[in-house]
């Protein structure tokens, strides 16, 4: 079909005469650039996601941080790009000549019309398997929980003797030695010989580390070998290592590879070291910092025992300062006894002087009982004496003053005043009348006289 969205029209061939022009078949004109981009969808659409191996030559980094290169075998080549996004969570940077594995997809440069690869990881060639079966058995013994943080043991601070599996001819073996002859010469070593690279290797490890188990020589176990790739420590990888390190009855510090690499060993130990030398100082104490403790805690026993024996010292003089010979303790409370004494005899003297005198005064004090009456007696008639003068002095004032009182009444009395022809007029309710005007003609009133009393009737009134 054309850009139309029209079928092309096939011309048959056919014999034309020589005399007549040409015609063009009617087929699609396409640029360039349509015509990549039509073989690019081609190739991304019909060809997936897949693994390369190969050769790395040309190997270009680009100042963007992507990364160009050739990947060839023996009889061809293809052009690769992994960008910045990619390449950075790659655990290498390959070199010209390294034998990789690549995951890409298959596509094409519209620019120029290359064919190439676009990868999305890498690896190296054969590593990649490996490892997949490495993270295939790490995921089996995790979830039986062999590599549980819980199981793990801690070092000994001060062991007896340090166990080493590793190869005699191991250039690991050196550097633990020589690491612990600087750190604690006198440490006893005890080495297990094994192969720690090759066929067989994962079980003649196994077999020397139950051995050292079997064994009880040493308190820690150094499980090591030097670096190498990832085939090199492959035996460390081995399930029967792994399972033997975790029943291990002692300690064990795994020292394998450098500081990047892991093995099932590095998980199944009670610690992980990165490179043998490191695993030979966290298992073995630092002779110099123990010298050093040693002398400040020697300084701090000294500094407690002059400070303690100073102390004693003062105590045993105040002590010595308390104690006093018997016979001067008996010196001493008989002098105290005397002195008490004679407080006794003067206070005793003192007391009974003033005893004497408080009974002089009571003596003095003291009268016989005829006394107190006739005291009494002569108290009681003077007493009489002044009743009897106050009784004949009041009754005659009395009888005075009740006379006056008479002859005052007596002017008063309104009999009195009736006798000398004067008279009352009352109400018929017994109210005194003292104003005419408050009667009225046909009030009847009462009137008394100084002998009876007449009811009447008001006539008239007037005010005079």
């Amino acid at each position: 079909m054309n850009r139309a969205g029209h079928s092309p029209v096939i011309l048959q061939p056919m014999d034309y005469p020589d005399d007549l022009p040409a015609i063009a078949p009617a087929l699609p004109v396409l640029t360039v650039s349509e015509l990549n981009r039509m073989a690019r969808r081609a190739l991304e659409s019909q060809l997936p996601l897949l693994w390369v191996e190969g050769e790395v030559s040309n190997f270009m980094r680009a100042a963007s941080g992507h990364w160009y290169f050739s990947l060839k075998d023996a009889a061809a080549q293809v052009r690769c790009v992994m960008f910045r996004g990619r390449n950075q969570f790659a655990d290498f940077t390959p070199a010209n000549g390294d034998h990789v594995e690549i995951r890409a997809l298959p596509s094409l440069y519209e620019a120029r019309g290359e064919f190439q690869l676009g990868a999305e990881a890498i690896r190296r060639a054969g590593a990649g398997r490996l490892y997949e079966a490495f993270l295939k058995l790490k995921a089996k013994l995790e979830a039986e929980g062999l590599f549980d943080p819980a199981k793990k043991c801690p070092l000994p601070r001060f062991p007896r003797a340090l166990g080493i599996v590793t190869s005699p001819q191991a250039a690991a073996l050196h550097d633990i030695l020589t690491a612990l002859s600087r750190r604690m010469p006198g440490l006893p070593v005890i080495l297990y010989p094994t192969p720690v690279q090759g066929a067989g290797a994962g079980a003649q490890i196994a077999a020397a580390i139950r051995t050292a188990g079997a064994r009880a020589e040493c308190d820690v176990l150094l499980v090591c070998r030097g670096g190498g790739s990832l085939e090199d420590l492959w035996a460390f990888n081995d399930e029967a290592v792994a399972r033997a390190i975790a029943v291990s009855p002692m300690p064990v510090v795994s020292g394998v590879g450098h500081e990047t690499d892991f093995t099932l060993a590095d998980f199944a130990a009670d610690l992980r070291a990165p490179t043998p030398t490191a695993a030979a100082e966290l298992a073995s104490p630092l002779r110099q910092e123990l010298l050093q403790q040693q002398d400040q805690l020697a300084r701090r026993l000294q500094h407690q025992v002059t400070r303690r024996q100073q102390t004693e010292m003062q105590r045993l003089d105040y002590l010595a300062r308390r104690l006093v010979h018997p016979a001067e303790q008996l010196r001493r409370r008989q002098t105290e006894l005397g002195q008490l004494a004679q407080r006794l005899r003067h206070a005793s003297g003192t007391r009974l002087t003033t005893e004497h005198l408080r009974i002089a005064r009571l003596s003095q004090r003291l009268v016989t009982p005829i006394h107190v009456i006739r005291r009494e007696q002569q108290r009681l008639d003077a007493l009489g004496m002044r009743a009897r003068r106050a009784v004949e002095g009041g009754f005659g004032q009395r009888q005075l003053n009740l006379a006056r009182l008479a002859s005052s009444l007596a002017h008063l009395n309104p009999e009195g005043v009736l006798a000398r022809g004067y008279s009352i007029v009352q109400r018929e309710d017994g109210a005194v009348v003292q104003d005419a005007a408050t009667l009225d003609a046909g009030d009847r009133i009462g009137i008394r006289f100084h002998r009876g009393q007449a009811r009447a009737r008001v006539e008239s009134t007037s005010e005079k």
